[in-house]
């Protein structure tokens, strides 16, 4: 239990890069979120070709139905990536992160539908105090509404990866599932893409200069390093703990925003009250589900 909750929180701090390196990476947000996931599969397909020939958790074979479902999954990633990096480029690193909290609260409705359970009340509880936080954080500036409305759209489109993730994810092996999450993600953006060129029109198809560094280091740690924590946590943690957990995110990228971007003007009285509301529901939620586990 113990080295599931310690990889749950390291999956949490390598995420708070993703918010930075959305920013530093001058592509549309369509397109990063493009060549992330070509880039994932591409490496993804050559390490289980490869490298793990011999081993139980090489490339597999499938129906067509599971590719599907393992597809159908990583669509959900994909059009969370592209809500949360134009959120990002709408707004700031800050605004884009601290909206990402909402997962918590997104996950508490969506999860009593989908997984047909009870509605727990608890959980709503510690959603509250995230909400508070975030609106404790930033009162909804009219600068950053476009950024905000993105970027809560982003946080209900993870709460759905995240469930869908845990129900799927029981069946298939994690490297293999993610193999299939990037594929499925990739192909479906692509066909998007005409119509998403339609209405946003895009400047640039190819990264340049320092974009390729960013990109590499995001796809290397930040996509497979961080899909496959993700992947192997959901399968041992709920995932309402495991999205609540996730609101630690904004603090490691906010903290990094304010020496890379100088995003300090959010460091007042209200900003620690909210971070500190954050943390609580996070601390909470953990301790309640571990003394729940010691009972079961």
């Amino acid at each position: 239990m113990k080295k599931d909750y310690f990889l749950l929180h390291l999956s949490v701090f390598i995420a708070g890069f993703t918010g930075v390196l959305g920013r530093l990476i001058t592509l549309d947000s369509a397109i990063l979120v493009w060549w992330r996931m070509a880039a994932a599969a591409v490496i993804m397909f050559v390490y289980l070709r490869i490298v793990e020939t011999r081993r139980a958790t090489s490339l597999q074979r499938y129906k067509f139905k599971d590719i599907l479902q393992m597809g159908g999954v990583g669509m959900l990633l994909c059009l969370h990536w592209v809500f949360f990096y134009a959120s990002i480029k709408a707004s700031n690193v800050s605004i884009g992160v601290v909206c990402f909290s909402l997962v918590g609260f997104f996950t508490a409705l969506f999860e009593p539908i989908i997984n047909k359970h009870k509605f727990s009340g608890r959980e709503f509880l510690f959603s509250l105090l995230t909400i508070l936080g975030i609106y404790l954080i930033f009162q909804f500036d009219a600068r950053y509404r476009l950024g905000i409305v993105l970027g809560v759209i982003s946080s209900a489109l993870y709460a759905l990866f995240a469930i869908a993730n845990q129900r799927v994810g029981k069946h298939y092996e994690a490297k293999n599932m993610l193999l299939w999450e990037m594929v499925g993600g990739l192909v479906g953006l692509t066909c998007l893409l005409p119509l998403y060129n339609m209405f946003f029109p895009i400047d640039r198809f190819y990264p340049v200069g320092m974009d390729y560094t960013y990109l590499a280091f995001m796809v290397v740690v930040c996509t497979i390093g961080l899909c496959l924590l993700q992947i192997i946590v959901l399968q041992r943690i709920p995932a309402f703990t495991v999205n609540l957990t996730y609101n630690l995110e904004p603090v490691y990228s906010i903290i990094l925003s304010m020496f890379i971007f100088s995003e300090y003007k959010e460091l007042n009285f209200s900003f620690c009250i909210g971070i500190a509301l954050i943390i609580i529901s996070v601390v909470l939620q953990t301790w309640s589900e571990i003394r729940r586990q010691k009972k079961v």
